[in-house]
């Protein structure tokens, strides 16, 4: 038997904002118009789609008629514990996974755009996402691979079905920290051999270079020469079934080659994704010495906060090795 949603109007405050559910579905229209005719790229109006999707397919199943700050708060509570009901989250038996924090972080941001949007255009006095605050990414999240471990992957990169593509997959995501839709997206002429740089795409269509090591370099080359098309506009990294030379390597696809290499490697207890390889990259740089200016344009975050959450990671470790290390403390243990 369906629950009976509580009454909202009855639990709203006098002076929260509120918009009938129809209304939200004609605004969510001109903002995604907005975003088209803005430039932004199609891989985030296509994800700002289909998160708006869900949101009203949530409203809609629980048979709200106003959307304002409670039936929000409960829309995230769902996102959290959605995949627990009979029938999966969305009402699709294969979602029975929890999301990742970070991705329920990513919600907060497009919805809070959204509203944002609909308070400029005059449909709201102040925005409902103003009294939800965005969920807490915790530092200790942000778990890289460690030495064994990445040896572990270079090894059965090596072994696979198409070593010379998935090592070199590998070691670039080790060596430059780019995102998954970066990689997937390079070009044969992105790469430049003689400097070791790369031309990333990164979010909202910015342009940076990343530099790239001899290590990497070499497996790029011999990657590339094992091709018959080595054309400037083909893609870099192939697709696992790709024939005609011509496909891109899939998100999906890395996802899923990621996975196997670390299945086959027996790797526990680390998240295996190509955005680990990130974290990674990021951590290990900082820990060698790097400068944290330097990390985040060679990440191509916006704002430096965000390359922040790698300092604190970095500068633990550093206090344990010196916990383990510390020369004064060597030198008043006792002789034996």
């Amino acid at each position: 038997m369906k629950k009976t949603p509580p009454c909202s109007a009855c639990s709203r405050t006098a002076d929260e904002p509120t918009i009938a559910v129809s209304r939200l579905e004609r605004y969510i229209t001109g903002w995604l118009l907005s975003g088209d005719i803005a430039q932004h790229t199609e891989r985030t109006i296509d994800n700002r789609r289909r998160l708006m999707d869900q949101l009203i397919w949530f409203l809609r199943h629980r048979s709200f008629d106003d959307c304002g700050v409670l039936e929000l708060r409960q829309f995230f509570a769902y996102l959290s514990h959605g995949h627990e009901e009979p029938g999966g989250r969305w009402g699709n038996p294969t979602c029975r996974k929890p999301l990742r924090p970070a991705s329920i972080h990513t919600y907060h941001g497009h919805i809070r755009t959204l509203f944002g949007w609909i308070v400029n255009e005059g449909g709201l006095a102040s925005s409902p996402m103003d009294r939800i605050p965005p969920p807490v990414l915790r530092r200790d999240q942000l778990i890289p691979f460690n030495d064994r471990q990445l040896d572990l992957l270079v090894r059965c990169a090596r072994i696979s079905k198409q070593p010379k593509r998935d090592e070199a997959i590998v070691l670039f995501l080790l060596d430059t920290g780019v995102r998954c839709s970066e990689i997937c997206s390079l070009r044969i002429k992105d790469v430049d051999m003689k400097s070791r740089l790369c031309t990333v795409v990164g979010k909202g269509n910015k342009v940076r270079q990343v530099p790239f090591g001899a290590v990497c370099a070499k497996a790029l080359w011999v990657m590339l020469k094992s091709r018959e098309d080595q054309s400037e506009d083909q893609p870099l990294f192939l697709g696992q079934r790709s024939r005609t030379g011509t496909e891109y390597l899939t998100r999906s696809g890395l996802q899923q080659m990621i996975e196997r290499l670390s299945r086959a490697a027996g790797i526990k207890g680390v998240r295996a994704s190509p955005h680990t390889f990130r974290h990674t990259f990021a951590i290990a740089f900082l820990r060698a010495g790097g400068n944290v200016f330097s990390l985040q344009a060679m990440l191509g975050h916006e704002s430096i906060d965000m390359t922040r959450r790698y300092v604190y990671i970095a500068q633990a470790d550093v206090q344990n090795q010196h916990r383990q290390f510390s020369p004064a403390d060597r030198l008043h243990r006792p002789c034996r």
